[in-house]
């Protein structure tokens, strides 16, 4: 497994940044390669992504989420394992460090030579840089869920 570690400034409050990122199925508009994300119900989503010619599908469960502080997943099937964490740290009122990691386990040729040779690592940092970007021009979120998921 690699672990991947991005942290991107964003010039909205940490309220605005986080629910926007709970809005999972505009991730297509800000994340490269993934095609589609369906949520199924508050902790399950399904996920299309296309990297590097490759297809996969996989569903997603999220294990801990609380308001305005951090949202972490695992995937529970499908043809990728990764798991990982986003945190939302508020800088001032109007600025909100966002930051990503994630493990993620390469399967396939073309994903262990993504990873080998730090294509994830570019892909994850132009993400956050489209997510700032995304959410900045809005100056506001499209949506919002401010549930809380307990691990356990």
């Amino acid at each position: 497994m690699s672990t991947v570690k991005e942290s991107v400034d964003v010039d909205v409050p940490v309220r605005t940044a986080y629910n926007q990122w709970t809005q999972f199925e505009e991730f297509p508009r800000f994340m490269e390669g993934v095609e589609e994300v369906r949520q199924i119900d508050d902790v399950h989503n399904h996920w299309t992504t296309k990297i590097g010619g490759v297809r996969r599908e996989f569903d997603t469960e999220i294990v801990d989420q609380l308001p305005d502080e951090r949202i972490a997943w695992r995937t529970t099937g499908g043809d990728t394992n990764q798991m990982g964490m986003v945190r939302f740290r508020p800088l001032d009122a109007t600025h909100t460090r966002v930051e990503l990691v994630m493990d993620v386990e390469a399967v396939g040729l073309a994903e262990k030579t993504a990873a080998m040779t730090g294509t994830i690592d570019r892909r994850v940092r132009g993400d956050m840089r489209r997510f700032k970007e995304f959410i900045e021009e809005r100056g506001g979120e499209s949506g919002s869920w401010r549930g809380r998921v307990t691990p356990g």
